[in-house]
């Protein structure tokens, strides 16, 4: 018998906000986290904006010497899952730690590290490196200092299928618990890859807005896309089983339903254009869940403003849900944070649960003119709206033609 998987406690440190409520809250007032960046020099670069981190002393919460030891995405990842685990209630001291795991994602990991230790070795000689480069910068250390921190011992995995990463993790560790594998799990991702390594190497594959204007460049389904703007960040999800959260009386947020995967097997960058991998996806997820297309109500789109990405989730989506594709309410709320890259599906996660909850389609921000000829479906646009929203989903595509999506339903009880 499969078991019910509920989201119990939640954690952010974004683009909009340093912990998940602001940052919900500035979603669903369509504030734009966009911005020049500010934490290197940018004057040789051509890519000048991002989503970045705001005003946060990452020392004064983890410790100066945690902070010199790992990578900012471990950094970010701790501080998101510090919320998450406080705003759970739970204490892991009276659970048994053997069914408690955690599946924490990145689609790139330490990148800032491997380049500054890269530089130092050039300068200095490779033997001068530091010890910690390696552990502090592989991506499944995050997960493992999750699982060290709070001691525990059931699965410790992080899932790397690049923008897809966080979603598969989350529906990973849905599976895992509906399944009876375990009962708690800390799932989420975070990546911190803006830096001029990161900037340089997306921008050369043209896959970067190069507009520099943060008003005008993460612009989902208008006609004058052409790229993404890079963001950094992490976010948090507890799932517990649900007689588990239940029992000891947990504040229920949103209930998971259902999960799907694939893969396009077509290009390593760029989507299948006739978009069935994406569309079969979708259609795994809700029968998954036991539900209907036409059960859908909102769909948090991967929506990156890459001509590509929107023209094919688009194409996606209308094949998976006929006419039913124009009813339900679509939305990029990456026009506000920027593409997160590896972290972006569990901060749209936390988005997508809390529809449900608030009965609320954040909003498409920035987008002016609609590309209606590759891009028609009914985008909630520039204000987000109150809505009833039973069922959402939030889809994540990834380079490699990884898709992934989770189902997520309103609580009743």
């Amino acid at each position: 018998m499969k078991r019910r998987v509920v989201v119990t406690g939640m954690g952010a440190i974004t683009p909009l906000g340093n912990d998940w409520r602001t940052t919900w809250e500035n979603a669903k007032q369509g504030t734009n986290g966009i911005d020049f960046i500010t934490g290197f020099d940018i004057s040789t670069n051509d890519i000048k904006i991002g989503g970045e981190i705001k005003n946060f002393d990452f020392d004064a919460v983890l410790g100066r010497k945690f902070t010199k030891r790992m990578d900012k995405f471990v950094q970010l990842a701790m501080v998101s899952t510090k919320e998450a685990v406080a705003d759970s209630e739970l204490d892991f001291e009276q659970e048994n730690r053997d069914r408690c795991g955690v599946y924490f994602a990145s689609g790139i990991g330490g990148l800032a590290t491997i380049a500054s230790e890269e530089d130092k070795a050039q300068n200095r000689g490779y033997d001068r490196i530091s010890p910690f480069f390696i552990p502090g910068s592989i991506i499944n250390i995050a997960a493992g200092q999750i699982a060290i921190d709070y001691g525990l011992h059931g699965m410790a995995t992080s899932s790397v299928t690049a923008c897809a990463s966080a979603t598969n993790g989350i529906g990973d560790a849905f599976r895992a618990i509906r399944d009876g594998y375990l009962d708690i799990i800390v799932a989420g991702g975070s990546e911190a890859s803006m830096i001029p390594l990161g900037l340089g190497g997306f921008n050369v594959m043209q896959a970067l807005n190069r507009s520099n204007d943060p008003s005008y460049a993460s612009i989902p389904f208008d006609k004058n896309r052409e790229g993404f703007v890079m963001g950094e960040g992490s976010a948090t999800l507890i799932l517990e089983e649900y007689e588990h959260a239940i029992a000891r009386g947990a504040h229920i947020y949103a209930e998971i339903v259902g999960y799907g995967s694939t893969c396009d097997a077509y290009h390593i960058t760029g989507p299948d254009p006739e978009a069935d991998g994406a569309r079969k996806c979708m259609e795994l997820a809700i029968s998954d869940a036991g539900l209907d297309m036409e059960d859908v109500d909102y769909i948090n789109a991967h929506g990156t403003s890459t001509p590509l990405n929107d023209r094919t989730e688009t194409k996606a989506i209308k094949k998976a849900f006929g006419d039913h594709a124009y009813q339900l309410h679509v939305s990029s709320t990456k026009s506000m944070t920027g593409h997160l890259l590896g972290a972006s599906g569990a901060v749209e996660a936390i988005f997508t649960a809390m529809a449900t909850k608030d009965d609320f389609v954040p909003p498409t921000i920035n987008s002016k003119e609609i590309d209606k000829e590759e891009c028609d479906l009914n985008y909630t646009l520039g204000y987000g709206i109150t809505k009833e929203v039973d069922v959402a989903i939030s889809n994540s595509l990834g380079f490699g033609g990884h898709n992934a999506t989770i189902v997520f339903k309103k609580y009743r009880g």
